[in-house]
């Protein structure tokens, strides 16, 4: 089934993997092992038949990523500027190549658990509420701004702020830009699981 198929409008998407992996000693999480295949491998098979086209947010050597097949997109800013600059810098390739596009949805790479039918979830809840721009996720009572449908009609708003620095939080941007929140409740745990120490990953390894 094709994210058109499922929406009255096309939605492309963008993984982001643009973090400096600190806590993992600068390791890149994206190319991480788990059962054996990179942690990416994991998402992109997940997100992959909810959007088209679909972009990885990371920074560096694209040729990294090329067994993936997908398009890799660089932050547009000279300093880091946080999981918003994927956005940024996945709204403005979409605009070069997709002009009709008006959706992005947004995942994280360290989230190898993500619902098969996040996209879909999140365009019902946000055409159900029109003054509504953006449609985030959120499980156990935690929000989770990255798991998100934006609208890109304030693309040129955000890269401004990124630029400039009047923009870095991500809540903070969504909850300006006019929120709803879908709940996810996994049958495994938390299907937004995300791996921020070496010690996540071990414990999702054994589970």
């Amino acid at each position: 089934m094709t994210p058109s198929s499922r929406s009255h409008e096309p939605i492309a998407g963008v993984i982001l993997a643009g973090g400096q992996g600190r806590r993992f000693g600068g390791v890149d999480k994206a190319l991480l092992d788990l059962d054996g295949r990179p942690l990416l491998a994991h998402v992109v098979d997940r997100f992959a038949p909810q959007v088209a086209p679909l972009f990885l947010s990371a920074n560096g050597d694209p040729a990294r990523f090329a067994a993936f097949e997908v398009e890799v997109v660089a932050d547009p800013f000279a300093e880091p500027a946080g999981p918003l600059a994927g956005v940024a810098a996945a709204g403005l390739r979409l605009r070069e190549m997709r002009p009709e596009i008006d959706l992005l949805a947004t995942v994280a790479v360290d989230t190898p658990h993500l619902p098969t039918d996040l996209v879909a979830r999140l365009a019902e809840a946000l055409a159900a509420a029109p003054d509504a721009r953006v449609a985030i996720a959120a499980s156990q009572g935690r929000s989770h701004p990255v798991a998100a449908l934006h609208r890109l009609d304030g693309l040129d708003d955000l890269v401004a702020g990124l630029a400039d620095g009047s923009i870095r939080r991500v809540m903070r941007w969504v909850e300006a830009r006019g929120l709803v929140t879908v709940s996810f409740e996994g049958e495994c745990g938390d299907p937004f699981l995300n791996l921020n120490r070496p010690e996540d990953l071990a414990a999702l390894r054994r589970s």
